[in-house]
């Protein structure tokens, strides 16, 4: 297997998780309390987007800073790499739960964006497992459970404040 750097598998899989969960939790809030397929796909697209760019800048940023502190003797390109991957990772998985609602019929599509959503954290998990030779099962459940809750958080606050 092809080594990796591990900050950079820290960057993705945190942008994919952290996607997956926000963007879902953000459709299934939206759809629950707006009932309203333009709200919910404005409020994803803009979401995904801008908290792409915000977690890209966040991780450039933490990454330049902790490179100045330490001293250490990293790539230079390392903080870019980094902020890279985390856009382009939060930006891709964001679309993972968007795309049901954007092609089958609403409000039951969100239904499907959970499962895309919850199918995507599995299989992060799996994969990060397989990656760092751990029980890839068990990795896939710990990501599952966690993303569920916070999908789960999103349905109730989106109930609380039904518009």
């Amino acid at each position: 297997m092809a080594t990796f750097n591990r900050e950079y598998l820290r960057s993705t899989i945190f942008g994919i998780e952290d996607s997956l969960v926000s963007t879902t939790g953000l459709i299934a809030g939206l759809s629950v309390g707006a009932d309203s397929k333009d709200i919910v796909v404005l409020g994803a697209v803009v979401a995904i987007v801008i908290e792409a760019v915000s977690m890209a800048a966040g991780e450039y940023l933490s990454d330049d800073a902790i490179q100045e502190i330490d001293k250490l003797k990293r790539h230079r390109d390392k903080p870019i790499i980094s902020g890279l991957l985390m856009f382009l990772s939060y930006l891709g998985a964001g679309f993972i739960p968007l795309l049901p609602v954007l092609f089958f019929e609403f409000p039951r599509s969100v239904w499907l964006s959970i499962l895309f959503a919850l199918v995507g954290l599995f299989s992060l998990g799996y994969l990060k497992g397989t990656l760092v030779h751990t029980n890839a099962l068990r990795g896939g459940l710990k990501i599952l459970i966690v993303g569920g809750l916070a999908t789960t958080v999103g349905v109730l606050v989106g109930s609380a404040f039904k518009v």
